[in-house]
């Protein structure tokens, strides 16, 4: 059902039903790459993610499943659920195909030795924070997550304008977990695969990301040009080069937050 701008559904999945043999051969991916966003009603599900942990649901358990995951039905009851997220693509087979996009990469500053400090149970705690409030405001800048790389984002926008106003609510946002995130936005070709988006504009959306420094949102020249009518206040930061990449790059950066475009 249809309900503005989201597709709500219930869904039964009989007893030995799994995606990896029942939906596999349909989207011809490896793993199932899209979100799901809902509640399981009644049965048991067991959820497998990328890498090999588990999780299994019951009856009234909420589920937000990432892409990149294998499921199957256990037991020998229904496994009935409602969804609100991930319904239109589920089962859309993915040919590859070339687009011009709008790119967010975002990356926890210092994931690595802040993890070692605060332990296990803490990192992954504050670590769901961050990934709910990313998540938050990429759908309601009207963004669509494209993968989970750990500690950030791949986010794909219809233009650069929603880009830089997600980075600049994710760049405030995140401050309340006490932690910086660096981001960066860009402009390019790329393609659409079955299981990820690919392309040499992929490669220098990252590049753009890493040259950021704690707190800062990174801008393409090719972005900023885009997204001159927004409003948005980008400050030059000369010529860099790109690891990877030929020739140097003209950067700019989001000097402070913006209103919606």
């Amino acid at each position: 059902m249809e309900v503005g701008d989201v597709a709500v559904s219930r869904t039964i999945h009989p007893p030995g039903w799994r995606w990896s043999t029942d939906v596999r051969p349909l989207v011809g991916t490896e793993r199932c790459q899209v979100r799901h966003l809902g509640m399981l009603l009644s049965g048991r599900l067991v959820i497998e993610l990328a890498d090999g942990s588990t999780q299994a649901l019951g009856p009234g358990d909420v589920f937000d499943v990432p892409p990149g995951h294998d499921a199957w039905v256990e037991g020998d009851a229904d496994a009935v659920s409602v969804e609100w997220s991930g319904v239109r693509e589920w089962l859309r087979p993915r040919d590859a195909e070339r687009v011009l996009a709008t790119m967010l990469f975002t990356d926890i500053v210092d994931s690595t030795p802040l993890a070692g400090r605060l332990g296990d149970p803490a990192w992954r705690a504050l670590l769901a924070a961050h990934d709910e409030i990313v998540r938050r405001i990429v759908a309601d800048t009207r963004g669509r997550e494209v993968k989970h790389t750990g500690d950030g984002f791949l986010a794909i926008f219809e233009g650069p304008g929603r880009a830089l106003a997600a980075a600049a609510r994710i760049r405030d946002g995140v401050r309340a977990l006490d932690i910086e995130v660096r981001q960066g936005v860009h402009v390019g070709e790329i393609e659409m695969g079955s299981r990820d988006v690919t392309g040499v504009a992929v490669h220098e959306a990252a590049r753009v990301m890493a040259a950021a420094g704690p707190g800062e949102v990174m801008v393409s020249d090719i972005a900023r040009t885009l997204a001159a009518a927004s409003g948005f206040d980008l400050e030059p930061r000369g010529t860099r080069e790109l690891k990877g990449l030929d020739g140097p790059r003209t950067l700019f950066a989001l000097r402070a937050p913006a209103t919606r475009p």
